[in-house]
């Protein structure tokens, strides 16, 4: 079975073991991470954001987008279609800074990767609100990137380490901070009191 299909048997899986959320969502569900307080911007992400103002403003509201097979199967499109077209390459390699966030032409790092999907979402009519740059730590104590994205089943996970997309506590990362759902240029941590599994030193 392709990456695709295996992404899309997977998903489908996801659609019909994540319980369905009442209306409001029950943010408290275990399928979705918990906010805390606000918190710093991402350095990288403060420097995108005096570049590209109209990117980092307060956003409508919506709480979760209603996941039906058909937006499934843009997620699904999306985080295929960038991770097979960005080659990763750090920042240093390409910009000699070590911090530098923006669009890939070919090449980026993992922020790269979610400012595509995320904007490429948000050309097909995803609200902004419900796509969050979010910041996590590897098992191996490295930070990394990640494209959150608040549905009525949960939080699903868009990684460019990973073709498969999951629901946020299957991945083995620990989340650290994204972005606001009210405000793009706004940050909030988050709570993730699950075990962590860290890497012994090579």
């Amino acid at each position: 079975m392709g990456k695709f299909w295996m992404a899309v048997a997977v998903g489908l899986a996801v659609l019909a073991g994540v319980a369905q959320a009442a209306s409001p969502v029950n943010f408290s569900h275990p399928a979705y991470v918990q906010v805390a307080e606000a918190t710093s911007i991402p350095v990288g992400h403060a420097n995108f954001c005096m570049a590209n103002p109209q990117e980092c403003m307060p956003t409508p509201y919506v709480e979760a987008v209603a996941l039906s097979e058909g937006r499934w199967s843009e997620l699904v499109a999306v985080n295929a279609a960038v991770n097979a077209a960005v080659a990763p390459v750090s920042d240093f390699d390409l910009y000699q800074v070590e911090e530098y966030w923006a669009y890939p032409h070919g090449y980026g790092d993992c922020e790269d990767y979610v400012l595509a999907k995320r904007k490429d979402l948000i050309t097909m009519g995803w609200p902004a609100s419900a796509l969050l740059i979010t910041v996590v730590r590897q098992a191996n104590g490295e930070g990394h990137a990640v494209l959150t994205v608040r549905t009525d089943r949960g939080d699903l996970v868009l990684d460019n380490q990973d073709s498969l997309i999951k629901v946020w506590q299957d991945t083995p990362y620990h989340y650290i901070k994204r972005q606001s759902q009210t405000d793009a240029g706004r940050w909030v941590s988050l709570v993730d009191n699950r075990p962590q599994i860290v890497l012994a030193a090579r």
